[in-house]
């Protein structure tokens, strides 16, 4: 279980978090819906360390990862998929995954690994030898899930995985997190389309200025006038 206990983020003289309490339960999906702007991403960030907070504790089964270093904190199980997706362009599908397995020198895992990918993307397969960069969208989307599953995650954070693809392929993205979600891989999401995001979250936060302002079930969240009106487009 992922614990933030009072985290708060500054950048400068802006107070990104502000004093944050959020749980993530094992085999959950959980999901932060917010603006452009809220303080989501940097609360990912906060959590695998590449920005320390300036207070608060992030505890991951029972032990407080707060301010260790992102390699240790991916060692201990917890693998973002930024916004983005961040392949290396000039790298072969192969090569990316085989870089999403650093910190595993078991062979043998990482084949194993690399066999469950191709089976949730059968597409990375036929473009195994293909470099990342001559991917579509949707492609280079499927490989940066795939070369985080390649480090054996029991967290995996996406943060806006269904940015810039067409809706028939990110239906499939969220059809495979759910699936991913099902083989016992605990999700923390952030997602632009929060009707999509809350359709699938076991429990959600609404994040604004740095505030949690709202939490519930996904379920919950969907039936709220507040979120219809501010997030789902409705009146």
């Amino acid at each position: 279980m992922l614990q933030l206990e009072g985290i708060s983020v500054f950048y400068g003289g802006i107070h990104a978090l502000q004093g944050i309490d959020l749980t993530v339960e094992d085999g959950k999906i959980v999901t932060l819906v917010g603006a452009n702007g809220a303080g989501k991403s940097t609360m990912l960030n906060s959590i695998v360390g590449m920005v320390k907070p300036s207070a608060g504790t992030i505890i991951w089964n029972g032990n407080a990862i707060t301010g260790r270093d992102t390699k240790d904190i991916v060692g201990a199980g917890l693998v973002l998929i930024p916004e983005g997706r961040h392949i290396f362009p000039n790298l072969t599908v192969n090569e990316n995954l085989r870089l999403g397995a650093y910190l595993h020198g078991d062979a043998a895992t990482i084949n194993e690994n690399k066999e469950k990918c191709f089976k949730l993307f059968p597409r990375l397969k036929e473009r195994m030898n293909q470099h990342g960069g001559t991917l579509s969208g949707g492609e280079q989307q499927m490989l940066a899930v795939a070369r985080g599953l390649m480090a054996s995650p029991k967290l995996l954070m996406l943060d806006e995985p269904s940015l810039g693809l067409a809706p028939i392929i990110s239906k499939t993205i969220f059809a495979i997190i759910r699936e991913i979600n099902a083989s016992g891989t605990t999700i923390l999401l952030i997602e632009q389309n929060a009707r999509a995001a809350l359709e699938i979250a076991d429990y959600a936060y609404v994040l604004e200025t740095g505030v949690i302002t709202i939490q519930n079930t996904g379920k919950a969240l969907l039936k709220d006038s507040r979120v219809r009106k501010a997030y789902l487009g409705e009146t």
